[in-house]
């Protein structure tokens, strides 16, 4: 896959943006990188879109800027020449198609049925945008319609918000996912970049689907662990379960017989706290792009090579804390 498509793949969501003052692109730039999102898509929807792009370009260069709504070959050579790096389309028009291909351009065709999408391979393609997503049949239309063409990627666009962005990235064929509702007209024209920043953050926040997986507290030995795990059984009904030197109380209460943990063992002082997200890989890039340090070298792999496994280098209060993938 293109670079820059793998590099969408890692960001997940992309702001599609209409802009009615090209002078307001950079603020809006600023304010989807604070949030999280170094992505965007500026539209040729509106007069200001190729100038949007060519101002972002100038003063944001970390931003990963693409132009949307590209109708024709002059419009795909404005975008570029203003600073976008790949183009999206509503629709595959095959000499816009063909023509981005031949000089490097990485294109995103809007394609609804199987027809549509055999024609994009055809051309070489092997990432499209499913527009409009929502009205096209959702998320269990691509889960069908995908079954044939397993080497064929899915921008969902259209409808996607953030109430059911998750159950999009839970699904493997879905590169990424299209979205405007952290940058409606409204907000940017009212300047309301703060906002926008806020929605981003959750946008990035309800992709991951962070949650508290369990917690692992350095109970001693045998004889503590068991007095702990009957503590919390003849209390709560949280039934005992062995691990591997630890043992669970119900669901989240892992008890740990000695400090270097069980299967998750890692560094912490009273223990640990797992943080479950559906995509770990990409929980990490987010989560370093703020600042926060990982230990890699001690990090774990499922048997098929996959991070399943990662801690932060801080602890909290004297525990460690680390990622969780879930299935």
């Amino acid at each position: 896959m293109n670079p820059v498509l793998d590099q969408i793949g890692q960001y997940r969501i992309i702001p599609v943006i209409a802009m009615e003052r090209g002078a307001d692109g950079p603020a809006l730039a600023r304010a989807l990188l604070a949030g999280g999102l170094p992505i965007a898509e500026v539209t040729f929807r509106t007069a200001e879109g190729e100038e949007c792009i060519r101002r972002i370009a100038a003063e944001m260069p970390d931003l990963l800027l693409g132009a949307g709504t590209v109708l024709s070959i002059e419009q795909a050579d404005k975008a570029v020449r203003a600073g976008a790096k790949f183009v999206v389309s509503p629709g595959l028009n095959p000499k816009v198609a063909r023509h981005c291909i031949a000089r490097g351009i990485p294109i995103v065709p809007g394609c609804a049925t199987p027809t549509e999408m055999e024609a994009a391979m055809e051309l070489g393609l092997d990432a499209i945008k499913f527009f409009p997503a929502e009205q096209a049949g959702g998320l269990e239309y691509i889960k069908a319609v995908s079954a044939p063409y397993p080497a064929v990627k899915f921008i969902p666009t259209g409808g996607i918000n953030a109430g059911n962005i998750a159950k999009y990235i839970a699904f493997d064929k879905i590169l990424a996912c299209g979205g405007s509702w952290m940058v409606s007209a409204d907000l940017i024209n009212a300047g309301e970049f703060e906002k926008i920043t806020a929605l981003s953050r959750q946008a990035v926040l309800s992709m991951l689907d962070f949650s508290l997986a369990h917690v692992g507290i350095n109970s001693g030995g045998d004889s503590a662990t068991e007095h702990a795990a009957n503590f919390f059984n003849s209390l709560f009904g949280f039934s005992p379960r062995e691990g591997n030197n630890c043992v669970f109380s119900g669901e989240i209460i892992e008890l740990v017989k000695t400090s270097t943990g069980c299967q998750t063992s890692g560094p912490g002082t009273h223990g640990h706290i797992a943080i479950g997200t559906n995509s770990i890989t990409r929980a990490v890039a987010y989560l370093e792009r703020t600042g926060v340090v990982f230990d890699h070298a001690n990090a774990k792999k499922d048997q098929k090579g996959a991070l399943s496994v990662i801690y932060l280098k801080e602890e909290i209060l004297g525990f460690a804390v680390h990622l969780l993938q879930m299935k």
